[in-house]
């Protein structure tokens, strides 16, 4: 029997590895960027298209590579950041595994385009899924020049599993802001499909926050500064009120490498307490320095996941700074009495006299036959007539029938309320075919509202008994729905349009859906910068909070991506539904609740909302007596 083991091929071992390391295009820009800022460049630009899928190209005026050097970079665990073991323990650079070109050549085509300040000139080299396909002399700048080109298309799996370009695109400019806010020494152009998204010269790192995220972080940012013997602190913190729900603008760097830390995140977060609301986050901007010896970055090839040393004292440090930055900035609201006008209020000292106010009692005055000043005669007025008229209509009685609703539109004609005889919850399917076979209607067709969360009515079998949230969420999905594929949602003018600030990656994902926002009826126009202002939103809508809505729909559609439509339409209508649905506690006239069970039972599944909650139980007859025996 022959030997069943046996060594992989480099390519195959590249390809195995490049599952870690390139994950999407997203991946490539980080390892080249990170590659070009190891290289000592203080211009870095970057060139995409298709959100990655045909280009991604980085071009920095670094150290550059020899002939050589070029060639070898392209071998797995060719590295030329550190010699041995014990410089992982000691590491000063972004890169160190040798592992980001190698993967990426073996997924891509690659040409490269090199050449040191000392060299005449310079080399090109030419790669397909690992394969050397050509190397020459060329003349070129100082630098590198990455050029990566269609990007999987020797692992189609991997390619088909790439989401759509926004969310494609949003990820790109997530990696590029992580990098441009720890380096703003360095300046970092960013063009997609030939617009210019970023041109950001050498500043300091609050200018860096400003460039990025829009000029009103200048007033909501705190800065954070403390030095210890085990740590130092820098950076930024948002102010209370400038709090999110969703979306905040939150970032860790340790030794200028982005990380994620969700223990010191929780020591930020300890000191908002009382300061903001709950479900809200603020932003920060933080960077810790520490003895590289005192860390571990080797824990995934992503090198966002890192384990320190003095993680206790740290959490402290940190937890204090951010306090000391709140309460020295007087982030804490205090009461400000405004004193112009006021009147002069006296201070009581023991020994003064206290004196009754002055009062004069004059017999027989009556405000209501007082005589008119300056002598002249006033009529009588017989004040009783005046109050005749409220007197007789607290007598009336009223009617009923002029009872209108405030959110739903009665209707004529009421649909049947199907016979339904199980006391458990009735599948959406058993419930719409009895829906339209049923000839019964509802006893009397009363409803009692209990709890301003319940709806009861009655059925031939039973008793009935609504969720009148869930049913809402039902009935405005299928509504949203139905706005979305036929693109004719009705839009209401606001007065006074509102405005939301997005990132470079929000805006990107906000481009991809807003076809989609059309078709719901948004109206938004691009006041650029970032900032777009709501002119128009979905009628019946009213009183939800729109910014925190559409930030909603757009963290959704990046979660969901992909090029399947109907997922982000599906997804898109549920968010706007539980935004705008009735909510628990609000109380329903008589019309409004048959309104609302009419809609309701007109539904393809009314039995459950669109993700898979109970909107209705039915108790039988049986059941009822059965509780009274």
């Amino acid at each position: 029997m022959s030997d069943v083991i046996q060594l992989l091929p480099d390519s195959v071992a590249n390809q195995i590895a490049a599952g870690e390391v390139i994950q999407r295009p997203a991946s490539v820009v980080k390892e080249l960027v990170e590659n070009a800022i190891d290289a000592g460049a203080t211009l870095i630009q970057i060139i995409v298209k298709d959100a990655g899928r045909t280009l991604i190209q980085v071009i920095d005026n670094g150290k550059g590579m020899s002939e050589t050097d070029a060639r070898l970079s392209f071998e797995r665990h060719a590295t030329s950041k550190i010699r041995q073991a014990g410089d992982l323990f000691s590491l000063h650079t972004m890169g160190f595994r040798g592992e980001a070109l190698a993967s990426i050549a073996a997924i891509a085509q690659v040409e490269l385009r090199t050449r040191r300040i000392e060299d005449e000139v310079g080399t090109a080299i030419a790669l397909a899924a690992s394969v050397v396909e050509s190397q020459e002399c060329v003349s070129c700048p100082v630098g590198s020049n990455f050029a990566v080109k269609n990007i999987f298309y020797n692992v189609p799996a991997r390619r088909k599993f790439l989401k759509s370009n926004q969310v494609e695109l949003s990820n790109i400019l997530s990696e590029f802001e992580r990098i441009a806010l720890i380096n703003p020494e360095i300046a970092f152009e960013l063009v997609h499909n030939d617009n210019e998204l970023f041109n950001l010269p050498a500043s300091n790192f609050r200018q860096r926050i400003i460039s990025l995220f829009g000029k009103g972080m200048n007033q909501q940012l705190l800065t954070v500064e403390v030095e210890t013997s085990l740590v130092k602190i820098s950076g930024y913190i948002g102010k209370p009120e400038a709090s999110r729900k969703r979306n905040a603008l939150q970032y860790f760097f340790v030794n200028g490498r982005y990380m994620r830390h969700p223990y010191f995140h929780k020591a930020v977060m300890q000191s908002y307490e009382q300061l903001i609301p709950v479900g809200e986050m603020p932003n920060y901007f933080i960077n810790l320095t520490v003895d590289p010896a005192s860390i571990d970055v080797n824990i995934h090839p992503t090198k966002t996941e890192i384990k320190f040393e003095n993680e206790q004292p740290i959490w402290q440090i940190l937890s204090a700074a951010v306090k000391e930055a709140l309460g020295k900035f007087s982030a804490v609201p205090s009461i400000d009495f405004d004193m112009e006008g006021a009147p002069e209020i006296p201070v009581f000292h023991k020994g003064d006299e206290v004196r009754p106010p002055q009062t004069t009692f004059t017999p027989g005055y009556n405000p209501f036959k007082s005589s008119s000043p300056a002598g002249t005669k006033r009529p009588d007025y017989d004040w009783s007539k005046l109050y005749s008229g409220f007197e007789s209509a607290k007598d009336m009685p009223r009617n009923s029938t002029e009872e209108e609703p405030r959110i739903f539109s009665s209707k004529v004609n009421r649909p049947v309320v199907p016979d339904l005889s199980s006391a458990e919850t009735v599948p959406s399917e058993t419930i719409a075919s009895k829906i339209n076979d049923s000839v019964t209607t509802t006893v009397g067709g009363q409803y009692l509202q209990v709890k301003g969360r319940y709806i009861i009515t009655s059925v031939k079998s039973g008793v009935v008994m609504i969720d009148q949230y869930r049913a809402h969420i039902r009935i405005l999905y299928d509504r949203y729905m139905s706005h979305l594929q036929s693109g004719q949602g009705v839009s209401q003018r606001v007065l006074f349009p509102e405005m939301i600030h997005l990132s470079a990656s929000q805006g990107a994902i906000l481009s991809g859906i807003k076809e989609d926002l059309d078709s719901l009826g948004f109206d938004l126009s691009d006041m650029g910068g970032g900032t777009f202002s709501i002119n128009g939103v979905p009628g019946g809508i009213e009183g939800v909070d729109v910014v925190g809505l559409l930030n909603k729909m757009i963290e959704t559609a990046s979660e969901k991506g992909g090029d399947v439509k109907s997922d982000i339409h599906e997804a898109m209508a549920l968010t706007l539904a539980e935004s705008a649905a009735i909510p628990y506690g609000q109380v329903l006239s008589s019309l409004e609740m048959e309104q609302l069970a009419d809609d309701l039972f007109a539904s393809a599944m009314p039995g459950y909302t669109p993700d898979g909650r109970v909107t209705l139980t039915v108790f039988s007859v049986d059941e009822l007596q059965k509780r009274f025996k």
